[in-house]
């Protein structure tokens, strides 16, 4: 497997990334393991014809997953086959009340698969998961590196992508709050404290309008759209996580050089 080679942290590495990274990705796609996850998710899928055939396939589900960062649940068949098979139409199926906005994407994607849906899968919906397992796999393989760059790397894609979807402002903003990786990457860039996740569900929408508006210059999701305004998030998060890293590297440093003086002190 290819590793993209990610020399430096921050802002700098964020530079240096996006300079190599139609190369980088373009070596990482060759590689024979995501080859053959890929391959057989473009053969196989189209013969599947329920959530149970989907499940019972662990090289399918990785793809149908990793396409929407949801890999980690791999191992949670039968929950997974719920989330498919109640789809997203009824206000009560189970990916509708999930405080995480990946599922109900995940099981719109794959509606065609939902208990008394028409099925098949539409055309190019194939090349569609594949395109994004293969920029999500990429992500991950970066942030085992650097975690900041991968949630960059996520925030500029998913936000251009979302900036064009369909729906009100105040639904776009809630989608955000309710996507985990895009939540972090704002409340980091926008200094918001932690205590900002107590409050209500409306409150924290109106704060980060607030607070996206008067920092960034962001007054609507749609904003994002524009990649100078994207950037401009996207650095401001590096720039604050950098600082706290910063921090917290010297405070231990501090911490250290006590418990090491306290023989001589005591």
């Amino acid at each position: 497997m290819f590793t993209p080679v990610v020399p430096l942290g921050g802002l700098a590495g964020w530079t240096l990334l996006n300079r190599m990274i139609d190369r980088q990705t373009a070596l990482f796609n060759t590689s024979p393991a995501l080859q053959r996850d890929t391959d057989h998710f473009r053969g196989a899928i189209a013969g599947v014809g329920s959530a149970a055939e989907l499940v019972a396939d662990r090289r399918l589900l990785r793809v149908a997953l990793g396409a929407f960062g949801l890999q980690d649940d791999i191992d949670s068949r039968a929950f997974i086959r719920e989330v498919i098979a109640q789809g997203t139409t009824s206000r009560d199926a189970l990916a509708n009340r999930m405080a995480d906005d990946r599922y109900r994407a995940f099981a719109g994607a794959f509606g065609f698969l939902a208990a008394g849906a028409p099925g098949p899968a539409p055309p190019g919906f194939a090349d569609r998961i594949i395109e994004q397992f293969r920029r999500r796999e990429f992500e991950t393989a970066v942030g085992t590196q650097d975690g900041a760059l991968r949630l960059a790397l996520n925030a500029d894609r998913e936000l251009a992508a979302l900036a064009t979807q369909d729906g009100t402002d105040n639904a776009l903003w809630f989608r955000i709050l309710g996507t985990p990786p895009l939540r972090q990457t704002f409340e980091v860039a926008l200094g918001l404290p932690r205590a900002f996740a107590q409050l209500d569900l409306d409150r924290q929408l109106e704060e980060l309008r607030s607070v996206a508006a008067r920092r960034l210059d962001i007054t609507s999701p749609r904003d994002l759209a524009d990649d100078g305004l994207r950037e401009g998030l996207i650095r401001q998060f590096l720039l604050r996580d950098q600082v706290a890293a910063l921090s917290a590297s010297s405070a231990q440093s501090i911490a250290l050089s006590l418990l090491r003086s306290a023989p001589r002190l005591f």
